[in-house]
């Protein structure tokens, strides 16, 4: 026997399993889950750049994890990298236009996946679950 706190962990981590498997779909647009995440976040952010240690923090990895990932889609031409002129400690993440085309491709396919996954859930249920998701992550964020 485990405890509810463990099985809830134990849940949400294959829910998680569960929904990476799924975003898999994002591979027709030469795309993993993470990388459409960061095309997300510098979409969505002002200037469509961001601090590569912002990036790493609200991506909830290392700065060399965001840099691990940023560097094939450097390769690919998604983002670029930018130097800040005050301080050369600090570098940018900045979406490309074609980075920008593709995600746009991309967020078809997702919120294709997105709605293959929720719709069968209750109105109700899907605004419990947002809500008890948004605690958890105000918590550990």
């Amino acid at each position: 026997m485990i405890s509810e706190n463990l099985n809830s962990a134990l849940a949400i981590i294959k829910t998680q399993a569960i929904l990476s498997k799924k975003f898999d779909k994002l591979n027709i647009h030469g795309l993993g889950m993470s990388d459409f995440i960061i095309l997300y976040l510098l979409k969505n952010s002002p200037n469509k750049q961001c601090r590569r240690i912002d990036l790493a923090v609200k991506m909830g990895i290392t700065a060399s994890g965001i840099t691990r990932l940023l560097a094939p889609m450097e390769k690919i031409g998604l983002v670029d990298r930018q130097s800040n002129t005050r301080d050369a400690r600090v570098s940018y993440a900045v979406l490309t236009n074609a980075g920008e085309r593709i995600y746009e491709e991309a967020k078809i396919t997702a919120e294709e996946v997105a709605e293959e996954i929720f719709s069968s859930l209750k109105k109700k249920n899907h605004s419990i679950l947002m809500e008890v998701l948004n605690e958890l992550i105000a918590k550990f964020n």
